[in-house]
């Protein structure tokens, strides 16, 4: 029998490194259960809470405000504490938010309030989870690109997401929403005890850390490249969830108004198997990426889904194979630019400062997830003749018009803050 891998092996690096981006990407998907079950069950809630659509853009929306106000902080102490503990700390505020929302929620402003909290969660999970992930990496493989791994780390926030509709769609049709959000809860004790079990017992040491105060963010907007990144993770963001918000009610109304749909089709399913999509896609055009360009590629992928947008609104009348279709290629476009956006950013990241540009990029980046899912529910109302959005073709059609107008933002960004090489003299 031949004798095992000495810890400094090539080989035993790789089985280290591969364990870690496992364990990181499984606590990732457990600790999103609670994610998506508000706006899977977003056609219940407006009917049991007699909400406007404006109000139920605002419950989708203040998740990602709650997550863009904690991040500045919660990231950037990355750069100068273990993000383990604050990780640790945040999965216990997941755990809340859907204990919460499970049994003391009851309208609108409860409901506002534990959004709020999953989003501080989210905060102090999603990002810093990614700087553990890159920090342990680095100990272990040195300055090799990490690009791959940063590409299913961010792809599983869709499978995460795609779990949560699924499961928000079966527990709700079996018991009802209090016993979806009482499922949740599971999910941050699973994340917790997979970090536990993976990781090694100590973090890196910090090293080269900022010279400057906690939240001093100059260093980064003063990064051009890093920026252009930033600001199409915006846009991407934007899109993204407004998808993730309106895809459940989108799919109830084209089942309603167009032929060929049957009890077959679930749409809380279907926004899973969208959202599944995401890690293929995002991984796929991350590889893509590493070959022509990333600034091609996001590109590319941005503009063909700014037009797929506006096809996919005005189609809801069409057969609803076709509508499963659209959506399912639309969802690809939409996340086919993640891993690409979010690795260039992280490369980018002026040195010493990886957590406080992680934190630039999600704080700004999460102003787009904010406004997508308010603006888009906005939108509906201010396109219907009644003024009650989602009853029309055409108010579906002007709010998904209206997000591919915003995506379309991203290249323009990339390309007006590009690194331009400077003239020899």
């Amino acid at each position: 029998m031949p004798p095992a891998d000495p810890p400094s092996s090539p080989l035993a690096s790789r089985q280290s490194a591969t364990k870690l981006v496992v364990a990181l990407c499984a606590a990732e998907i457990a600790s999103m259960l609670g994610a998506a079950m508000f706006p899977a069950l977003l056609p219940g809630f407006i009917a049991e809470w007699r909400l406007t659509n404006t109000e139920a853009g605002w419950i989708n929306g203040i998740y990602y405000a709650g997550y863009l106000c904690a991040v500045p902080v919660l990231v950037s102490l990355t750069d100068r504490a273990s993000p383990r503990r604050i990780y640790y700390v945040c999965m216990a505020l997941t755990l809340l938010s859907s204990a919460g929302f499970a049994w003391m929620t009851d309208g609108f402003w409860s409901a506002m309030v534990f959004r709020v909290v999953a989003g501080v969660a989210l905060a102090g999970t999603y990002m810093p989870g990614l700087k553990l992930m890159t920090d342990h990496l680095k100990a272990i493989a040195g300055d090799r690109d990490q690009s791959r791994a940063v590409a299913f780390y961010t792809s599983c926030f869709g499978i995460g997401t795609a779990i949560s509709y699924y499961v928000a769609g079966v527990a709700a049709t079996s018991w009802d929403w209090h016993a979806a959000f009482a499922i949740a809860t599971a999910g941050p004790v699973a994340a917790v005890a997979l970090i536990a079990v993976a990781l090694p017992a100590q973090d890196p040491p910090l090293t080269d850390a900022p010279d400057t105060h906690l939240l001093d963010f100059r260093p980064v907007l003063r990064c051009r490249e890093a920026m252009g990144y930033v600001l199409a993770y915006t846009a991407h963001n934007f899109e993204l969830f407004a998808l993730r918000s309106w895809i459940v009610a989108y799919l109830v109304f084209a089942a309603a108004h167009g032929p060929g749909a049957s009890a077959g089709w679930s749409a809380t399913a279907i926004a899973a198997g969208v959202n599944l999509l995401g890690l293929p896609s995002s991984v796929i055009g991350n590889e893509v990426a590493r070959h022509i360009g990333r600034h091609r590629t996001i590109t590319v992928v941005m503009l063909a889904s700014a037009v797929l947008a506006g096809v996919l609104g005005f189609s809801a009348t069409l057969p609803f194979w076709t509508v499963f279709v659209l959506v399912m290629v639309y969802g690809c476009t939409v996340t086919g630019d993640s891993a690409s956006i979010t690795a260039g950013a992280v490369n980018a990241a002026p040195q010493g400062y990886r957590g406080a540009t992680m934190a630039v990029h999600s704080c700004i980046g999460f102003v787009g997830a904010f406004a997508g899912p308010l603006m888009f529910g906005m939108v509906l109302d201010l396109a219907s003749p009644s003024g009650v959005g989602g009853e029309t073709v055409a108010s579906w059609g002007w709010a998904f018009s209206f997000t591919g107008a915003v995506v379309a933002l991203g290249p323009l960004a990339l390309f007006l803050l590009r690194d331009r090489p400077q003239p020899q003299r």
